[in-house]
């Protein structure tokens, strides 16, 4: 298992709408191949940044088939207009589990 973490900043002012669009995908992601989890968290220190943690069977799951669905063009149609910039994306695996 690997878990998505993307670092999304917003627009100033636009937290309510984004977290409601948020909210409003993640029936998509549930319905995704290979999603296992999906979670959003906000900064304290920051919080026009918020982090999408999403856990994949693999990679391929989020890169090759997640990225090439209509459920990735939905996830990108409602939180899309409140990027302040492009997400940052990284993947990364347990290697320590507690």
């Amino acid at each position: 298992m690997i878990t998505e973490i993307a670092h999304i900043r917003i627009s100033s002012g636009d937290e309510e709408a984004f977290e409601a669009a948020v909210a409003e995908a993640v029936p998509v992601f549930r319905a995704a191949a290979g999603c296992r989890s999906v979670r959003l968290v906000r900064s304290v220190e920051d919080p026009l940044l918020y982090r999408l943690l999403v856990e994949w069977e693999t990679v391929e799951h989020h890169t090759a088939i997640f990225r090439s669905s209509e459920g990735y063009a939905r996830w990108r149609e409602l939180v899309g207009p409140h990027f302040a910039e492009p997400p940052a994306v990284e993947h990364v695996i347990d290697v320590l589990p507690l």
